[in-house]
This record gives C-alpha cells, sequence and structure tokens, in this order.
C-alpha cells in the first residue's frame, strides 16, 4: 500500500513528464513550421534568389531535418529522465 509521500512523489514526476511531453508538443508543432516558412521567404528566396518551387522544397527539408532534432531532443530527455527516477527510487 502506497503512503501518501509515495502519492505526491508520483504526481511530482508524473508532472514534469507532463510538462516535458507539453514543451515538446509545442516544439514539434511551432518550429518546423516556422522554420519553413522563414528559410522559404527570408533564405531561399530572398537571400540566394531561388525559384518558388526550389525554395519550398529545400524549406520543407529543413522543417523535417527540424522534427527529426527535436524528436531525438525528446528521446534524450525521455531516456534521461527516467534514469534520474530509476536512481531516485532505488534508494535502499
Amino acid at each position: 500500500m502506497q503512503t501518501t509521500t509515495d502519492l505526491r512523489g508520483n504526481d511530482g514526476s508524473l508532472l514534469t513528464v507532463l510538462k516535458t511531453l507539453l514543451i515538446f508538443t509545442i516544439m514539434m508543432i511551432t518550429l518546423p513550421i516556422g522554420l519553413y516558412f522563414a528559410t522559404k521567404s527570408y533564405v531561399f528566396q530572398g537571400s540566394l534568389g531561388y525559384s518558388s518551387n526550389d525554395s519550398c522544397f529545400y524549406a520543407a527539408i529543413v522543417a523535417v531535418v527540424a522534427v527529426h532534432m527535436i524528436l531525438a531532443l525528446f528521446v534524450y530527455a525521455a531516456w534521461n529522465e527516467g534514469a534520474q527516477q530509476t536512481r531516485v527510487g532505488k534508494q535502499d
């Protein structure tokens, strides 16, 4: 049977997990879309002078790379968070 201190510890870790998930969800929505439009307009069309089709293609590549980087960061954060909980939870 769990005591109230155990439940409070679980609530704290649950809030930490939900906060991490919320941060990465917001990053997953905003960063790739923002990078797509910013690189399309300012970098590829503005600075480099690419055509509209070419700039869309290269901006999409930038957005896909951003998605993969965010996913890698999420896996890294989740892995470290699990390792911390294991170390804290196994104090005998």
